[in-house]
């Protein structure tokens, strides 16, 4: 497989999965008791670390948090601007721009299931890890309070959208696995 392949299917796969993280922004359901909704944006995040290479996980998260900054309503709520990283969900954008490469080097190039595991936790963990202090701060909360509104009600659908992305990936034909992934 030439690399000029190889680089045009990632740049195809990068753009499709930045638009999906757009699609997962739309599909939010807000919840009565934090500013955070639930959206299905950290599924795309998470399938961006364990379809491409650290890098280009990196830059499809990115080019989806750029095409929001700069206003296109393409982030929860439908909503887009600089001011949306200021709110109380800033840090979970923030959080996805550190997890999807992060889930791409933990997964490595060899689909290998405990790998696939800790790759999808370790998205959920920097996520979190970014979101609650942010919440926290930008809504004046104590930790406990922020975990309770950032984290505890979105922990089950998140390690549920962590199986799906583990299905889908487990899921895939080795060859386009290979294509995604390999640095070869």
């Amino acid at each position: 497989m030439t690399g000029s392949f190889r680089r045009t299917t990632r740049v195809y796969a990068a753009g499709m999965l930045a638009a999906l993280i757009a699609v997962g922004a739309f599909l939010s359901i807000p919840i009565p008791f934090s500013p955070a909704p639930i959206v299905l944006q950290n599924l795309f995040v998470i399938l961006a670390g364990l379809l491409l290479p650290p890098v280009w996980a990196f830059l499809s998260v990115a080019a989806y948090l750029v095409l929001g900054a700069i206003g296109l309503p393409i982030l929860s709520g439908a909503s887009g601007g600089l001011a949306h990283f200021a709110g109380p969900t800033g840090g979970y954008l923030l959080g996805f721009a550190v997890a999807a490469p992060l889930t791409s080097l933990v997964a490595g190039e060899r689909r290998v299931l405990w790998r696939t595991v800790t790759a999808v936790a370790s998205a959920i963990v920097v996520t979190y890890a970014f979101g609650v202090p942010w919440l926290a701060r930008v809504a004046s909360l104590p930790a406990r309070a922020a975990l309770v509104a950032g984290m505890v009600p979105f922990l089950p659908g998140d390690i549920a959208k962590g199986i799906v992305a583990v299905l889908l990936v487990r899921a895939l034909p080795e060859e386009t696995w290979r294509t995604l992934r390999s640095t070869a």
